[in-house]
């Protein structure tokens, strides 16, 4: 197989991947950053927020070439996919693109420090020899929304979140054009569109896991109210099944009766 082959649009499969290396057990950033990894993926799952298949993953790489090493966005989103069965088949731990045979509509990096490369090179990387900021690799390979969340203000820069706290771009024939540049996301509440996927990002604030009251970025739906986790879609209904109970009582209806 040449290397044209493997560089093209094509979808080749059983390659060897040996080589590769998928796992290498890095931890995360911080404990918020892993919080808010798992609050992009499971209220998808937990609230059946998108048609199935699809799959949600954080901190897992993403393989676009055979050869060289992969880029580890925090949190994906790819539609029309699943997770195979098997994952003590190698091919089947990581995100490659010529296994699912498409790229993800969603990349989103969280910001934490400033030696992510997420929109401009720190300094420790151009010590390195690295060339690409991750907006430009994500534009180059195709990946139609990046989204940069920035909860802590570490990269407010001009050429950085300049303000905002949340910016996204989509994948247009020069490269990526900015959806938030007409109306930065700053303040809580605020949220933007993505109509590729069928869902929406907002900044949202409150408690997810412990009584401390943060800052979080959220899928929404178009009206901007933000998809539940699994508790929360839990104490909805519970709040309905108590409101329901109420309007039965003032009937003369014991609600335990019916």
């Amino acid at each position: 197989m040449t290397q044209e082959l493997l560089d093209s649009d094509e979808i080749v499969t059983e390659l060897d991947i040996s080589h590769l290396a998928i796992e290498d057990d890095t931890p995360v950033d911080n404990f918020q950053s892993e919080e808010q990894q798992r609050l992009l993926v499971e209220p998808l799952y937990s609230a059946k927020a998108l048609p199935a298949p699809f799959l949600a993953a954080a901190n897992v790489g993403l393989f676009y070439k055979l050869k060289g090493e992969p880029v580890v966005p925090d949190a994906l989103l790819s539609l029309g996919v699943q997770r195979p069965d098997d994952f003590s088949q190698r091919r089947n731990r990581s995100y490659f693109v010529w296994e699912f045979g498409k790229l993800p509509e969603v990349c989103i990096e969280i910001v934490s420090n400033q030696e992510g490369d997420e929109l401009t090179l720190s300094r420790k990387s151009q010590q390195k020899g690295k060339t690409t900021v991750k907006k430009d690799l994500y534009a180059r390979i195709g990946v139609r929304y990046y989204v940069v969340f920035d909860p802590l203000k570490q990269l407010q820069g001009a050429d950085e979140m300049n303000g905002a706290l949340l910016r996204v771009w989509t994948i247009a024939p020069t490269g990526y054009t900015e959806l938030t540049s007409a109306a930065d996301i700053t303040a809580i509440g605020e949220s933007i569109w993505l109509e590729g996927v069928g869902l929406g990002l907002t900044l949202w604030e409150g408690q997810f896991e412990e009584e401390i009251t943060r800052l979080w970025l959220r899928w929404c739906d178009r009206e901007g109210r933000v998809i539940p986790t699994g508790a929360e879609g839990q104490e909805i209904e519970r709040q309905r099944a108590d409101r329901l109970a109420e309007r039965l009582r003032a009937l003369g209806i014991d609600p335990d009766e019916v």
